[in-house]
Formats: structure tokens, C-alpha cells, sequence
């Protein structure tokens, strides 16, 4: 799933945690359940525009993921400095794998192609065990353009729970 889904989720989660627990359980949950939600959002992935490889090439790729790139640095932007408990550990996961591991590895791989250093260090297989034990009846929309009408929707729930809880 995309960044803004995860910021959105972490707020979600941060809010509730904060709205229905005292000091500290409040910032305990809001920490398990953010990280947690990394892999229920992410086994939903499944329905969504949402390509393993980038596709420069493809100009409907491209405009989507401008619009989700300015989406999530936006949400990132206004909920950060109230939020960042939800967002950081919501993002954790991708923050490990694609940022600190997958770059290691890479790293790696160029001194030395065949290596296989830290495979079992990611957390994303998770996920997809996730996905198959909870929704292995979706169907698989990564690389249909409509699959980001699912995405829409998420992001649409998502925004409208957090407005109406903050009112």
C-alpha cells in the first residue's frame, strides 16, 4: 500500500488509542496496533494499483503515483507534528525494509552479486501471510489501472474517520 495509507492509518490508530486509553497504555497500544496495522494495510495491497516494479514508461503510473507522492507528503505534513507516534510505527516496516535493508543489500550485492545477506531481515512476507490467511478470495488488481478506485476509497474512509473523530 502507498505511504498515505499507512500515515492515514497510523493517525486513525493514534487518535483512538489516545481517545479510549489512559497514560501510558494510550502510547503502548497506539505503537503495537500502528505497527500491526502495517500488515493488515499492506495485505490489502492486493486490490490496489499497485505494481512490484516502477513503470517510468507508463504515463498512467507515473500521474498516479505523482498524485500519491503529494498525497502523502501532504497528510505526512499536517499530521506529523500531532500524530507521529501512529505515522512512524505505522511506516516502520517500510521504513526497515525498502529504506535501511533493501539499501544494505544492494550495497552488498555490488561487492559481491550472489549474495544473499539479511533475506530473512525483511518484514514484508509477513504481509503476504497475512493476505493469504485473510483474504485470499481478493482479486488481484496490482497491475489493472481500476485498482485505484479501491485505493480511493480507503483513503476516502480513512480521511473522513479522522475528520469526524477530531471534530
Amino acid at each position: 500500500m502507498e505511504a498515505i495509507t499507512h500515515n492515514l492509518t497510523g493517525v486513525l490508530i493514534q487518535i483512538l488509542c489516545f481517545k479510549y486509553f489512559i497514560t501510558p497504555y494510550n502510547i503502548i497500544l497506539a505503537i503495537v496496533f500502528a505497527f500491526l496495522s502495517h500488515f493488515l494495510v499492506d495485505a490489502l495491497a492486493k486490490i490496489t494499483y499497485h505494481t512490484p516494479e516502477a513503470r517510468k514508461e507508463d504515463k498512467f503510473w507515473v500521474t498516479w503515483h505523482i498524485i500519491i507522492l503529494i498525497l502523502s507528503l501532504l497528510s505526512f505534513g499536517i499530521f506529523i507534528a500531532w500524530y507521529w507516534i501512529g505515522i512512524l510505527f505505522a511506516n516502520l516496516i517500510d521504513i526497515w525494509d525498502w529504506l535501511i535493508i533493501r539499501n544494505i543489500q544492494n550495497y552488498k550485492k555490488k561487492e559481491n552479486p550472489e549474495s544473499n545477506w539479511c533475506q530473512k531481515c525483511f518484514f514484508h512476507p509477513i504481509a503476504d501471510k497475512v493476505r493469504n490467511l485473510l483474504f485470499p478470495f481478493l482479486p488481484n488488481l496490482n497491475y489493472k489501472r481500476k485498482g485505484i478506485i479501491p485505493e480511493i476509497i480507503i483513503i476516502f474512509v480513512l480521511s473522513v474517520s479522522i475528520t469526524f473523530l477530531l471534530i
